[in-house]
Order: C-alpha cells, then structure tokens, then sequence
C-alpha cells in the first residue's frame, strides 16, 4: 500500500519503540524479581532444573532478577544491546521451558516464547542509530 511505503525511513525510530517498550516492561517485570529475596530467588531459579542444572537455584533465581532488571534498563538505553539481548533470550528460554515442562499448555509458554523470539532477532538487528551503542 503507498501508505506504508515511506515507513521504512523510520526503522530507527521504530526499534527506539521497541526498545522503549520491552525495556520498560522487563525492569517493571524483573523488579519485584530482585526484591523478593532468598525464598522467591530460589522458586524462580529452580526452573534451571529443566535444564539439568539443580544446584544454586537461589543464584540462577536472582541473576534472572538482574537480567530482567538491569537488562531492561540496558535494553531501553541500547547499551551493552546484543549480549543483554542474548542474555534474555536465553532466560525467557529457561521461563518457557519451566511453563511446558511444568503440565501447562502452549498458551502458558507463548508470551515467553514470543518476546524470546522478539530479542533473538533483535540480537541480529542490533539497536539502531537511537541508542548508546549507534555506530
């Protein structure tokens, strides 16, 4: 459609969007993470188990936190932007395994699935000319 054709002179724009959005998302989502402590750091991490890593779970529980957190900061600013994208895929990975391997259904796992799909191809794209990493 001739309406959309011009679109493409804002694909920087449009990942600074992205950005925006699943930045903010992941730091609002990872927070509560971060400040839930020992107990709730070990529930989280113990879906390393699908994974065949069962020792530390309160560590793995707290580093999804930080990645979460942090990452989403990171990931807003464009900085550090392909390993911190790398780095959330591989934990929305782990988040969609714990759902299917858990007895929930496709549903439960997609939104992880989904948004791990969205960061492994940003890892490619990379965080455009509105970012802390442009080139």
């Amino acid at each position: 459609m001739a309406i959309f054709d011009s679109l493409g002179k804002y694909r920087n724009t449009g990942l600074l969007i992205v950005r925006i959005g699943l930045g903010t998302m992941f730091m609002l989502h990872g927070y509560p993470k971060l400040l839930g402590g020992p107990e709730q750091w070990e529930t989280i991490g113990s879906a390393m188990k699908n994974l065949g890593i069962t020792f530390a779970p309160a560590v793995w529980g707290l580093m999804a936190g930080i990645t979460e957190t942090f990452g989403g900061f990171l990931i807003l600013l464009g900085l550090a932007f392909r390993p911190v994208c790398m780095l959330m895929t591989f934990n929305l990975l782990v988040a969609a395994l714990m759902h299917l391997k858990g007895g929930e259904d496709f549903m439960a796992a997609s939104q992880a699935i989904e948004t791990g799909f969205m960061f492994l191809g940003l890892i490619f794209i990379g965080p455009g000319k509105y970012s802390v990493d442009k080139k």
